[in-house]
C-alpha cells in the first residue's frame, strides 16, 4: 500500500496547490501557468522523496546491477518503443495545433487531457485483463484466458459506450467546466465530437491491449502501434498543417490511429495466436 499512498500524496499536493498558485487564493502569489508548473514540481518531488526514503529504509545496496538492468531493459524494449511512438504522435499533434492559434491549441489540449483521463478509466479494465490473462496462461489454461479476454472487452466496450453517451449529451455544458473563453469554446466542438465518436472503439482497443500485455505479446503491440502511427496519425497531422485542415485534421489522425490499432489488435485477438500457455 505504500506506493499507492506516496502517489496519492504527490498528486494530491499538486492538485491542491495548482488552483492556489494559479489564481492566487489564500494570499498566495498569482502565478498563472507558472503556478501550475510549480504545483506539479512540488507534487513530483514529494512523491520522489517518499519513495527514496522508503528505499533507503530497506538498507539494501544502491549499487546498480548491470545484469539485472540489462535484463529489464531487454524486457521493456518493446514497450519503450511503443511509448515513444505515442509521445511522438501527441507532441506532433500539439505542435500543429499551436500553429492554428492559441484558441485551437487550448481546445485541443482540453479535450486531449480529458481523453487521457478517460483512457486511464478504461485502462482499469485492461489492467485487470492483464493480470487475469497472465495468470490463466501461466497456469496452462488457454481457454480461461480467452474467456477473460472476451468478457473484459465486452465490459470495456459497455463502459466506453456509457462514457461516450454522457459526453455527447453533455456537449453543450461540459466544455464550460474547463474554460469560459469564447474563442476556445467555439473551437472545442470539433475535437469534442471526435472524442465522443471514437471512444467506443478505444474501449475495445484498450481492453485488448491489456489482454495482449498479459500474454506477453509486447512485440506485436510495438509493431502495431508504430505502424498505426506512421500510416495513420502522423501523416494526417502534418497534412492538416499543409492544407489547413485545423483541429478536424488533427483529430482525424487520432481517430485513424485508433481504428488502425483496432484492426491490428482485433485480428491478433481473434486469431488466438497470443494464447500461448506458459509464455506469460
Amino acid at each position: 500500500m505504500r506506493p499507492l499512498r506516496y502517489v496519492v500524496a504527490g498528486f494530491g499536493s499538486s492538485a491542491l496547490l495548482c488552483p492556489l498558485l494559479v489564481y492566487g487564493w489564500l494570499g498566495l502569489p498569482r502565478w498563472g501557468l507558472t503556478g501550475s508548473a510549480v504545483a506539479n514540481l512540488v507534487g513530483q518531488w514529494l512523491a520522489a522523496l517518499l519513495f527514496a526514503g522508503a528505499l533507503l529504509a530497506e538498507r539494501v545496496s544502491l549499487r546498480p546491477d548491470r545484469a539485472v538492468l540489462g535484463a529489464q531493459l531487454m524486457m521493456a524494449r518493446d514497450l519503450i518503443v511503443r511509448t515513444l511512438a505515442f509521445q511522438v504522435c501527441y507532441v506532433s499533434a500539439a505542435a500543429v495545433a499551436a500553429r492554428f492559434g492559441a484558441a485551437a491549441l487550448a481546445a485541443h489540449q482540453v479535450v486531449l487531457q480529458l481523453w487521457g483521463l478517460l483512457a486511464l478509466v478504461l485502462d482499469s479494465l485492461a489492467i485487470a485483463a492483464q493480470s487475469l490473462v497472465g495468470a490463466a496462461l501461466g497456469a496452462g489454461d488457454a481457454g480461461h484466458a480467452k474467456a477473460v479476454a472476451w468478457r473484459v472487452t465486452a465490459f470495456s466496450l459497455l463502459a466506453a459506450g456509457i462514457l461516450a453517451a454522457a459526453l455527447g449529451l453533455g456537449s453543450s455544458v461540459l466544455p464550460g467546466l474547463f474554460t469560459d473563453d469564447r474563442s476556445v469554446l467555439a473551437a472545442i466542438g470539433v475535437p469534442w465530437w471526435f472524442m465522443v465518436v471514437q471512444l467506443p472503439f478505444a474501449g475495445i482497443v484498450f481492453a485488448v491491449d491489456g489482454v495482449l500485455l498479459g500474454a506477453g505479446d509486447a512485440a506485436f503491440m510495438r509493431t502495431a502501434t508504430v505502424a498505426s502511427a506512421l500510416v495513420g496519425f502522423l501523416p494526417l497531422v502534418w497534412l492538416s498543417l499543409a492544407y489547413g485542415w485545423g483541429l478536424a485534421g488533427i483529430w482525424s489522425g487520432l481517430g485513424t490511429f485508433i481504428v488502425l490499432r483496432l484492426i491490428f489488435v482485433g485480428w491478433r485477438a481473434y486469431s488466438g495466436r497470443w494464447a500461448v500457455t506458459g509464455a506469460a
